[in-house]
């Protein structure tokens, strides 16, 4: 691997090597002294054009846990606010001789893009309304741990329902994709005008009616209606989109016991989900960004351990 754009570039080999060695690393996390020597001398740069605290958190913990050097540069903050182009701020960051990239961007393409600009590794930390592919890495990564601790075995055959601004939403495209990779279900659910275009080609199940769904998942995976991104009146009001696609108290009493309840964050409480969803005992939220941590470390490792300098 020298970069990690999209969950498509991925074979399935790939896929259980970058979720086995997260494994190993998850154990990291317990110790008393959380370092490994793996990326001694190595360099790697948080690129942020769009504000994030889960993702650049994660990847700053799994750069230094790893040994490696971490940098955190902002658009805000850097000569991209003074009128510099992304592509002369990525060249300058190459020129200094750093190993990667980790970038957010609000274009779709724009990381895809950079990786044919430079000689360091480059990761997709999400663009645009594209995808984010350590984010899908690490959900699955969640969501065995929490199959396996009830011995349910592996993701294989398991229906997992995602539910909410799908339109807007990188999260759904790069999990669909992994999902179907480890051979589990999905059925998309929400109201039609926050349905991706063309989303009757991605095939998987589609649905409007998300209590008939319920009943019969394993996971439901809630997705954050992003109202930064809505110019428009996607949905009528807040309430009426509870009523519809919200994950309140009474749909939490419609999901099998052992279906657990899953949020990339930021999660809007009260809205998509209620506190006592988010907040419930088979809610692997936490665990979530536990192993956002784990993935990531497993990504740079695969990336930059054993290359030549």
């Amino acid at each position: 691997m020298k970069h990690l754009l999209s969950i498509a570039d991925l074979s399935r080999d790939e896929v259980d090597s970058l979720l086995a060695t997260a494994e190993e690393m998850h154990d990291v996390q317990s110790r008393p002294i959380k370092k490994l020597p793996a990326l001694r001398g190595r360099t790697v740069v948080n690129l942020f054009f769009e504000d994030s605290t889960r993702t650049r958190s994660s990847f700053e913990l799994a750069a230094k846990w790893l040994s490696a050097d971490a940098i955190n540069v902002s658009a805000k903050g850097s000569s991209v606010s003074k009128g510099e182009s992304m592509r002369d701020t990525l060249l300058t960051l190459d020129a200094m001789g750093v190993d990667a990239i980790i970038m957010r961007h609000a274009g779709s393409g724009s990381v895809a893009q950079a990786a044919g600009w430079v000689k360091a590794s480059m990761i997709n930390a999400g663009d645009g309304m594209h995808e984010h592919p350590t984010q899908a890495l690490l959900d699955a990564h969640a969501i065995s741990r929490h199959l396996r601790a009830l011995g349910r075995g592996s993701l294989e055959g398991k229906r997992v329902a995602i539910t909410g601004d799908l339109l807007h939403s990188r999260v759904v495209r790069s999990n669909v994709l992994l999902l179907d990779k480890l051979g589990a279900y999905v059925v998309l659910v929400a109201p039609p005008t926050l349905l991706p275009p063309g989303v009757e080609t991605w095939g998987v199940e589609v649905s409007q009616d998300f209590d008939a769904v319920l009943p019969d998942v394993d996971v439901a995976m809630m997705l954050r209606v992003q109202r930064e991104r809505m110019s428009g009146g996607f949905f009528p009001s807040e309430r009426e989109y509870i009523d519809g696609y919200g994950l309140t108290p009474r749909r939490l009493a419609l999901l099998p016991d052992h279906a657990c309840i899953a949020h990339p964050g930021p999660m809007n409480r009260g809205l998509e989900i209620s506190s006592a969803a988010a907040d419930a005992a088979r809610s692997i939220i936490l665990d979530q960004v536990s192993a956002g941590v784990a993935v990531r470390m497993s990504v740079l490792y695969h990336l930059l351990a054993g290359e030549e300098s």
